[in-house]
């Protein structure tokens, strides 16, 4: 019987593995998962800017401005708005998988104790995951009240989730793991990015309406940009939690090992 290394363990290989048409490490996934969405977005944006322009960074003030808001970048025009939605459908497919291996993961290597911890977890990163596609689908252009509560509760939950699965990762694990001080370093970076590009972007937010200076609404929209990549990179780090995990593809099914 063959065997497959992963790190310093030996796993032994059935023989339906030695069939296998793909054996892909896990971090290639997550590094797939979060560069639909980047990628998505940087044509979004770049595409808005030099096609859309005045209408994209156009606002009630009538003041100069130099980028989209992400909502005009991802859901006012065309081809934008079907790129961001194909991205989104896939990667939300995909997230599923990593959606099963921190379940597992969480099981098998986090305190009983801190169990209700890990499942609340998992259930804003599932909120977070639907919310994501909702605002993507229902854009301000089409239903303003369901888009804003999206984005809304898609903020709220992503930042529970981050919270909780870097204190879990940091306190309520019940083995040693490598990758344990990378992780935590770029989930907590990640973290904090996120929520000082919130505040920010509500401090632009308000000084737009109140004020109705020029550049503000772009910095505005510079703000929004952090917001997004630091949850991209906040969820990258899934590569780094299961850096020696493997998905098996062998006929129509698949494993995780």
């Amino acid at each position: 019987m063959s065997k497959l290394r992963l790190g310093s363990e030996y796993i032994p290989l059935t023989e339906d593995d030695m069939k296998a048409r793909v054996i892909v490490p896990f971090s290639k996934v997550a590094w797939f998962t979060v560069l639909l969405p980047f990628l998505a977005f940087l044509f979004c944006v770049a595409w808005s800017v030099f096609f859309n322009f005045e209408h994209s960074t156009s606002t009630h003030c009538q003041v100069y401005n130099f980028l989209p808001s992400i909502s005009a970048a991802i859901g006012h025009y065309r081809p934008q708005r079907d790129v961001w939605k194909i991205a989104i459908a896939l990667q939300a497919i995909v997230r599923t998988l990593v959606f099963m291996l921190y379940y597992r993961y969480y099981k098998e290597h986090v305190y009983k104790w801190a169990q209700y911890l890990s499942n609340i977890a998992l259930v804003m990163y599932a909120i977070e995951n639907i919310s994501l596609v909702t605002l993507s689908f229902w854009t301000s252009n089409e239903n303003y009240a369901f888009h804003k509560m999206s984005f809304i509760t898609f903020l709220i939950t992503s930042f529970i989730h981050m919270f909780l699965a870097y204190y879990i990762m940091r306190s309520c694990l019940t083995v040693a793991k490598d990758f344990k001080d990378a992780s935590l370093k770029w989930k907590w970076r990640s973290m904090m990015l996120n929520v000082l590009s919130i505040l920010v972007a509500c401090y632009f937010f308000y000084r737009h309406n109140k004020y109705c200076e020029p550049l503000v609404y772009s910095m505005f929209a510079l703000s929004e940009y952090g917001v997004v990549l630091s949850n991209m990179g906040y969820h990258l780090t899934a590569a780094l939690d299961f850096a020696t995990t493997r998905l098996i593809i062998s006929g129509n099914r698949f494993r995780i090992i």
